[in-house]
Protein backbone atom coordinates (compact mmCIF):
# COMPACT_ATOMS: atom_id res chain seq x y z
CA UNK A 1 0.00 0.00 0.00
CA UNK A 2 1.62 3.09 -1.10
CA UNK A 3 1.74 6.64 0.82
CA UNK A 4 -1.39 7.74 -1.00
CA UNK A 5 -3.26 5.03 -0.51
CA UNK A 6 -2.84 4.80 3.22
CA UNK A 7 -3.57 8.31 4.16
CA UNK A 8 -6.54 8.07 1.71
CA UNK A 9 -7.78 5.02 4.15
CA UNK A 10 -7.10 7.01 7.31
CA UNK A 11 -9.06 9.26 5.88
CA UNK A 12 -12.41 7.14 5.30
CA UNK A 13 -11.39 6.07 8.50
CA UNK A 14 -11.67 9.35 10.52
CA UNK A 15 -15.11 10.36 8.68
CA UNK A 16 -16.53 7.10 9.01
CA UNK A 17 -16.32 7.59 12.86
CA UNK A 18 -17.18 11.34 12.52
CA UNK A 19 -20.18 10.20 10.63
CA UNK A 20 -20.83 7.69 12.73
CA UNK A 21 -21.04 10.13 15.68
CA UNK A 22 -23.07 12.86 13.57
CA UNK A 23 -25.82 9.80 12.10
CA UNK A 24 -25.79 8.65 15.92
CA UNK A 25 -26.22 12.06 16.80
CA UNK A 26 -29.07 12.72 14.59
CA UNK A 27 -30.38 9.72 14.00
CA UNK A 28 -30.52 8.82 18.09
CA UNK A 29 -34.64 7.83 17.72
CA UNK A 30 -34.12 6.32 14.75
CA UNK A 31 -34.74 2.57 14.55
CA UNK A 32 -31.33 2.52 12.82
CA UNK A 33 -28.60 0.33 14.67
CA UNK A 34 -25.00 0.91 14.90
CA UNK A 35 -23.67 -1.09 11.78
CA UNK A 36 -26.41 0.72 9.66
CA UNK A 37 -24.81 4.21 11.48
CA UNK A 38 -21.29 3.26 11.03
CA UNK A 39 -22.27 1.96 7.11
CA UNK A 40 -23.65 5.46 6.27
CA UNK A 41 -20.55 7.30 7.59
CA UNK A 42 -18.26 5.01 6.02
CA UNK A 43 -20.24 5.81 2.72
CA UNK A 44 -19.98 9.56 3.34
CA UNK A 45 -16.04 8.97 4.43
CA UNK A 46 -15.55 7.12 0.84
CA UNK A 47 -17.06 9.75 -1.27
CA UNK A 48 -15.05 12.48 0.69
CA UNK A 49 -11.97 10.76 0.47
CA UNK A 50 -12.49 9.85 -3.34
CA UNK A 51 -13.50 13.89 -4.37
CA UNK A 52 -10.49 15.01 -2.11
CA UNK A 53 -8.05 12.75 -3.83
CA UNK A 54 -9.17 13.06 -6.63
CA UNK A 55 -8.63 17.12 -7.08
CA UNK A 56 -4.64 16.70 -5.73
CA UNK A 57 -4.37 14.54 -9.05
CA UNK A 58 -2.61 17.18 -11.73
CA UNK A 59 -4.90 17.64 -14.80
CA UNK A 60 -3.54 16.11 -17.95
CA UNK A 61 -5.11 16.16 -21.69
CA UNK A 62 -5.21 12.67 -22.13
CA UNK A 63 -4.05 13.15 -26.20
CA UNK A 64 -0.86 14.75 -24.90
CA UNK A 65 2.11 12.18 -24.12
CA UNK A 66 4.34 13.33 -21.68
CA UNK A 67 8.26 12.60 -22.64
CA UNK A 68 10.57 10.91 -20.13
CA UNK A 69 14.07 10.96 -19.29
CA UNK A 70 15.83 7.95 -17.00
CA UNK A 71 18.37 9.33 -14.98
CA UNK A 72 20.92 6.98 -13.68
CA UNK A 73 21.02 7.13 -9.50
CA UNK A 74 24.15 5.73 -8.21
CA UNK A 75 25.64 5.14 -4.50
CA UNK A 76 22.28 4.11 -2.83
CA UNK A 77 22.17 3.35 0.13
CA UNK A 78 21.67 -0.62 -0.02
CA UNK A 79 18.59 -0.28 2.26
CA UNK A 80 16.60 2.28 0.22
CA UNK A 81 13.77 0.89 -1.40
CA UNK A 82 11.84 2.22 -4.61
CA UNK A 83 9.31 4.05 -2.67
CA UNK A 84 11.86 5.86 -0.69
CA UNK A 85 13.65 6.63 -3.88
CA UNK A 86 9.93 7.77 -5.86
CA UNK A 87 9.65 9.98 -2.58
CA UNK A 88 12.83 11.85 -3.06
CA UNK A 89 12.55 12.24 -6.32
CA UNK A 90 9.20 13.01 -6.37
CA UNK A 91 10.13 16.35 -4.48
CA UNK A 92 11.95 17.29 -7.98
CA UNK A 93 9.40 16.98 -10.23
CA UNK A 94 6.72 13.93 -11.63
CA UNK A 95 8.41 10.26 -11.52
CA UNK A 96 7.01 7.74 -13.77
CA UNK A 97 9.22 4.59 -12.47
CA UNK A 98 12.02 3.87 -10.36
CA UNK A 99 14.05 0.18 -10.92
CA UNK A 100 16.58 -0.42 -8.38
CA UNK A 101 18.98 -3.25 -9.06
CA UNK A 102 19.60 -6.52 -7.09
CA UNK A 103 22.29 -8.69 -7.50
CA UNK A 104 20.83 -11.91 -9.34
CA UNK A 105 22.14 -14.50 -6.86
CA UNK A 106 21.89 -13.27 -3.32
CA UNK A 107 18.46 -10.73 -4.41
CA UNK A 108 20.62 -7.74 -2.46
CA UNK A 109 20.45 -4.33 -3.58
CA UNK A 110 23.30 -3.55 -5.48
CA UNK A 111 23.55 0.75 -5.07
CA UNK A 112 22.14 1.85 -7.96
CA UNK A 113 19.23 2.03 -9.78
CA UNK A 114 17.42 4.33 -12.55
CA UNK A 115 14.46 6.85 -12.67
CA UNK A 116 12.27 7.37 -15.17
CA UNK A 117 10.89 11.17 -14.84
CA UNK A 118 8.99 13.75 -17.01
CA UNK A 119 11.44 15.36 -18.84
CA UNK A 120 10.97 18.97 -17.88
CA UNK A 121 11.74 17.98 -14.58
CA UNK A 122 14.77 15.64 -14.75
CA UNK A 123 17.28 18.71 -15.06
CA UNK A 124 15.62 19.97 -12.17
CA UNK A 125 16.18 16.97 -10.41
CA UNK A 126 20.23 16.43 -11.18
CA UNK A 127 21.14 19.79 -10.50
CA UNK A 128 19.35 19.55 -7.05
CA UNK A 129 19.95 15.31 -5.99
CA UNK A 130 23.83 14.82 -7.21
CA UNK A 131 26.42 14.93 -5.19
CA UNK A 132 23.76 15.28 -2.19
CA UNK A 133 23.91 13.49 0.71
CA UNK A 134 20.69 11.22 1.48
CA UNK A 135 20.82 8.24 4.38
CA UNK A 136 24.50 8.76 4.66
CA UNK A 137 25.85 8.16 1.31
CA UNK A 138 26.58 10.75 -1.47
CA UNK A 139 24.17 10.48 -4.65
CA UNK A 140 25.21 10.90 -8.43
CA UNK A 141 22.65 11.43 -10.21
CA UNK A 142 22.97 12.03 -13.98
CA UNK A 143 21.05 11.16 -17.92
CA UNK A 144 21.19 7.33 -18.34
CA UNK A 145 23.12 5.86 -21.31
CA UNK A 146 21.04 4.65 -23.66
CA UNK A 147 21.64 0.66 -23.81
CA UNK A 148 23.70 0.47 -26.90
CA UNK A 149 20.93 -1.48 -29.64
CA UNK A 150 22.20 -4.87 -31.13
CA UNK A 151 23.05 -4.87 -35.22
CA UNK A 152 21.57 -6.53 -37.43
CA UNK A 153 24.68 -8.38 -37.95
CA UNK A 154 25.18 -9.83 -34.43
CA UNK A 155 21.47 -11.22 -34.11
CA UNK A 156 22.02 -13.28 -37.65
CA UNK A 157 25.25 -14.27 -36.55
Amino acid sequence: MNPTQQKSLFIVLAIAIIGYFAANALLADSSLNLGATFSIGTLIGGFIATVMSASNVPPQSDNAEVKTKTLYVGNLPYKANESVVRELFSEQGRVFNVRLLKDKNTGKRRGFGFVEMAEADADKAIAALNEKEFQQRTLKVRAAKQKPEASEEAVAS
